[in-house]
C-alpha cells in the first residue's frame, strides 16, 4: 500500500495476544499506482421485480447452499413450502436420500440488486459485438460463469443468455470445463470460452467465460440474474484441468489502483469502485488489516463483539463476501444479540432468529484489532415472515443470523451496508471505514 509512513498509524494498543493489527491511513495518502490507469464506477439499484415470498429463509438457504453447509430439515421444508407458493418445480435434496431434487475517466454502469437486498447485479457486455448480461458481483467466488445458448430451454427461465454463436470473438477452451457443487445436492456445470468481457468501459480480451450446460435450481428461479462475476482469488477458480484468472485479477495491473471498494446501502442505490477510492462514501480514516487468501477468499480476523454495553470475547475467522445477503456471525454473538431483543426466539422452521417487526433493535460492534465496525440497528431487519410486505407484518426476519456449522463467519451485505469496505489486492488487505451520517 502506497502511503506516507508519517501518515499511517499503526493501531496496537490494548490488543490481546493474537488480535488483528490495524494500520489506520488517511484516503489522501493512497498513492497512484499506474499513471493514467483505469477507474470505473459499477452503480447498484433496487430491482422491483423480484417476488417477495420467504426472503429470510431464502437468503439463509442460499448462504447455506454456497459454502456447501447441511440445511436443518426444518429450514429445507420451508424452503420447499416457498417454492411451492412461488410455482417453482425445483425442490431441494436431503441428506437421508430422499432426493426430491428436479432440473428445472470514470465510466458508469448501473446495476440491479433483488428486492430486499437478495443480490446485486451489474450489467456484464461479452462477446463481439457486445451482448449484455445482469451479473452477480460476488467476493466469495472467482468465477464468470453465465446463462448461454448451451445452457437447456427448461433451465433458462427466461433468463438474458450469452449467445456463443453470435459472438465472433468466442473461441472455446477445448478441454476444459467447470463445476460448482451446492449443499442442498445441485450444481452448475458446463463448458469454458474466452472471449472478450467489458466492465465500465474497461475490457479485457480473451477473458474465460464458462458457459453452463446444467444450471442449479435456485439460479434458475431468479430471472433477473444471468450468472455470477467472481471477486475472489484465482486458486479457487473451479475451471479444470487449468484454473483461469479472475475479470479483476486481469485487470489489475490496468488499474490506477489494484483495488476495488464496495459502498452498499439501504434502500437506495450504492457501488462499487474500481481502481479508485472515493473519499466521500466514508467517514474518517481507512482501517486496514491483512488478509489470509490461503482459502481464496478475502479472510481476516475479528477478536471480539459489543451489544448495548455488553462486551465479550469471540476470536473467529471472518469473510468479506459480497455473494452473501446477511451477516452470518458465531453463535454466542447472536444469542447475545438477540437477548436484548425482547419476543426474539430462534426459529428452527425458518431456520433462524424472527421477532416482533415493531422491536427496538440495538447496535452490534465486532472488534476488528483496535478498528471497531458498528451495524447500526436498522440494518438488521432483514424482511417480513408472515407477509410479503413490511406494512402489514408482525414476524420478522434477522439481518444477522449464526454462523454455526460453517467454516468461518460470513460478513455480508448487512455488513457492507454499514461499513466501508476495501478489496486492497496490491498489498493483500481489506480496508473499513464507517459510512457518513445518514
Amino acid at each position: 500500500m502506497k502511503f506516507s509512513i508519517a501518515a499511517a498509524v499503526t493501531a496496537t494498543a490494548g490488543l490481546a495476544a493474537g488480535s488483528p493489527v490495524v494500520t489506520q491511513v488517511r484516503a489522501e495518502d493512497l498513492k497512484v499506482s499506474t499513471l493514467g490507469g483505469a477507474t470505473f464506477r459499477v452503480r447498484t439499484v433496487e430491482n422491483r421485480d423480484f417476488n417477495p415470498i420467504g426472503k429470510g429463509p431464502r437468503a439463509l438457504g442460499r448462504v447455506y447452499q454456497k459454502y456447501g453447509v447441511e440445511m436443518s430439515s426444518g429450514l429445507l421444508s420451508t424452503l420447499e413450502s416457498i417454492a411451492e407458493k412461488m410455482n417453482l418445480k425445483t425442490h431441494f435434496s436431503r441428506r437421508d436420500g430422499n432426493n426430491t431434487n428436479t432440473e428445472a475517466g470514470k465510466a458508469e454502469v448501473a446495476a440491479h440488486p433483488e428486492l430486499f437486498d437478495i443480490e446485486y447485479l451489474a450489467p456484464v457486455q461479452i462477446g463481439t459485438p457486445q451482448q449484455t448480461l445482469n451479473l452477480n458481483f460476488d467476493t466469495g467466488s472467482s468465477d464468470l460463469w453465465v446463462f448461454s445458448s448451451e445452457t437447456p430451454k427448461a433451465q433458462q427461465n427466461g433468463h438474458k443468455i450469452y449467445d456463443i454463436n453470435a459472438s465472433t470473438t468466442a473461441v472455446k477452451v477445448e478441454g476444459a470445463t467447470w463445476s460448482i457443487r451446492y449443499g442442498d445436492g445441485s450444481s452448475s456445470s458446463g463448458n469454458v470460452y474466452q472471449d472478450t468481457v467489458s466492465v465500465g468501459g474497461l475490457e479485457v480480451k480473451n477473458q474465460a467465460v464458462e458457459s453452463a450446460t446444467r444450471v442449479s435450481g435456485s439460479f434458475t428461479e431468479d430471472a433477473a440474474s444471468s450468472g455470477l462475476l467472481g471477486l475472489g482469488f484465482d486458486h479457487i477458480n473451479q475451471v479444470k484441468p487449468d484454473k483461469q484468472k479472475t475479470f479483476f485479477s486481469n485487470t489489475m495491473s490496468s488499474l490506477a489502483m489494484p483495488l476495488f471498494s464496495a459502498n452498499l446501502k439501504k434502500g437506495e442505490a450504492g457501488n462499487y469502485n474500481f481502481g479508485f477510492i472515493d473519499s466521500t462514501e466514508f467517514h474518517g480514516d481507512l482501517h486496514f488489516v491483512d488478509i489470509n487468501s490461503t482459502g481464496g477468499f478475502w479472510q481476516f480476523e475479528t477478536d471480539s463483539f459489543t451489544v448495548g454495553n455488553v462486551t465479550l470475547d469471540s476470536h473467529h475467522e471472518a469473510i468479506a463476501d459480497t455473494g452473501t445477503t446477511l451477516l452470518m456471525v458465531p453463535q454466542n454473538i447472536t444469542d447475545a444479540y438477540y437477548d436484548q431483543v425482547p419476543g426474539a426466539v430462534d426459529n428452527w422452521n425458518v431456520g433462524g432468529y424472527i421477532f416482533p417487526c415493531n422491536a427496538t433493535l440495538p447496535d452490534l460492534t465486532l472488534h476488528i484489532g483496535t478498528y471497531k465496525a458498528v451495524i447500526g440497528g436498522q440494518y438488521m431487519n432483514y424482511a417480513p415472515v408472515d407477509s410479503r410486505s413490511f406494512d402489514n407484518a408482525t414476524v420478522c426476519f434477522g439481518g444477522v443470523q449464526s454462523s454455526y456449522g460453517f467454516p468461518f463467519a460470513i460478513y455480508g451485505d448487512i455488513f457492507f451496508k454499514a461499513q466501508f469496505t476495501v478489496f486492497h489486492a496490491g498489498d493483500m488487505k481489506l480496508g473499513f471505514a464507517p459510512k457518513p451520517p445518514q
